[in-house]
């Protein structure tokens, strides 16, 4: 018999699973579940972008890409960049087609980090930032953003985290869960802080069109001094409702993204071909799809800050991405046994702030990338869960 305790590689098998995925296992085998835990947007791919993948069908466009990608493509997410965010990069070098923004977070990290280094994670945060850190062979740093910073990382917490080991900071804003942003000067005073050292950026922009309020979302990469030093990724997840094409992108200076389209090389090759084509659609015509689901969204974001907040669950307003994230510290219960007890007694399915980082105990995230219907029946329900807990 194989003894898979010694065969197995110990820096997966030390990671623990996704905190996310324990409480959508067990809905799964539930009846009548209202969930709200996925960060999936529940509208279908806009139909111009569905018949563009049709129709590269139809004309046969089944064979690889290069390994960055399509060339049309690279160069419509350098227009796009440059016209919303006024950053420019060169699409023959300097931008990465990936699957889906996940995997160009692994190849930036995997690309820049030895091992000992040190990265800086800012949490509660996306699951995904520090097991990828150890599986590269890095040291996790983690800030604990907290509530009254609008978990924000502020400059003072970024200073006292940065050792003569720290290569990366990972900069995940808009944020999940929080729903946090950084604002223009907030990042001015987080360069401030970086000026002067080598320590490089990832900055995961995938929820950058889903902002809310008079504050649009600014790039850490277009602060002065910042470009060289930054990687950015994005996608078509989100923004597009396109997470079953698996696509999105790195961009950053030549140098760096020459070594991440080389782990790509070997790991992927390239993304799936009929996916950039509908992508191209996308970047030319989808800005209107874009607002129309983000003020769908932000009816959405009111009802349920208002809803966990006249329930008695604090919670403050995000300003990005599709979550709220409620303290519920007040019920006395930690937040994995408040989302257990939740689940089992009024099937509603939501995560624990706990699976984003230690920093999440005392909070719960809910997405509201759900109907309004369905919100509704939600928060119906925790009402009644916490009506019976007093």
């Amino acid at each position: 018999m194989i003894d898979y305790n010694k065969v197995l590689n110990s820096k997966v098998t030390d990671i623990k699973p996704s905190g996310i995925r324990k409480f959508f296992d067990i809905a799964e085998q539930m009846k009548d579940v209202i969930s709200l835990g996925v960060g999936e947007p529940d509208f279908p791919t806009p139909w111009h972008i569905r018949s563009e993948a049709i129709h590269s069908l139809e004309k046969g466009r089944t064979r690889y890409t290069s390994n960055a990608g399509l060339l049309k493509m690279r160069e419509e997410i350098a227009a796009v960049t440059k016209r919303k965010y006024g950053m420019e990069y060169n699409p023959n070098t300097e931008i990465l087609v990936s699957i889906g923004g996940s995997e160009a977070i692994d190849g930036v990290i995997r690309a820049v980090v030895d091992s000992g280094d040190e990265v800086i994670i800012p949490q509660p945060s996306y699951v995904c930032y520090e097991p990828i850190t150890l599986l590269a062979g890095g040291t996790p740093v983690i800030i604990e953003t907290k509530a009254e910073n609008e978990f924000r990382i502020t400059p003072e917490e970024l200073k006292k985290a940065i050792t003569p080991k720290t290569k990366l900071l990972i900069l995940p804003y808009p944020c999940n869960p929080t729903g946090a942003i950084m604002r223009k000067c907030d990042l001015e005073a987080i360069a401030e802080v970086l000026k002067g050292t080598n320590i490089l950026v990832l900055s995961d922009e995938i929820y950058s069109e889903l902002t809310f309020g008079t504050e649009k979302h600014v790039s850490i990469a277009s602060i002065d001094g910042m470009w060289e030093r930054t990687v950015v990724v994005n996608g078509f997840s989100k923004a597009y409702s396109m997470t079953g094409w698996r696509l999105g992108y790195a961009m950053g200076p030549e140098a760096i993204i020459k070594q991440v389209t080389k782990i790509h090389q070997f790991a992927i090759m390239c993304a799936p071909t009929i996916s950039q084509y509908a992508a191209i659609e996308a970047l030319r015509n989808g800005d209107d799809d874009i607002e129309k689901m983000r003020e769908e969204y932000d009816m959405r974001r009111r009802l349920i800050v208002d809803g966990f907040n006249k329930l008695g669950l604090t919670c403050r307003e995000p300003l990005g991405a599709f979550y709220a994230f409620p303290s519920i510290e007040s019920t006395g219960l930690t937040s994995d046994e408040f989302c257990e007890k939740l689940l089992y007694s009024k099937g509603v399915a939501i995560v624990p702030g706990t699976a984003f980082g230690k920093g999440g105990e005392g909070f719960v995230r809910a997405s509201y990338c759900y109907s309004i219907d369905h919100i509704k029946t939600a928060l119906e329900r925790i009402g009644e869960f916490l009506k019976e807990l007093k």
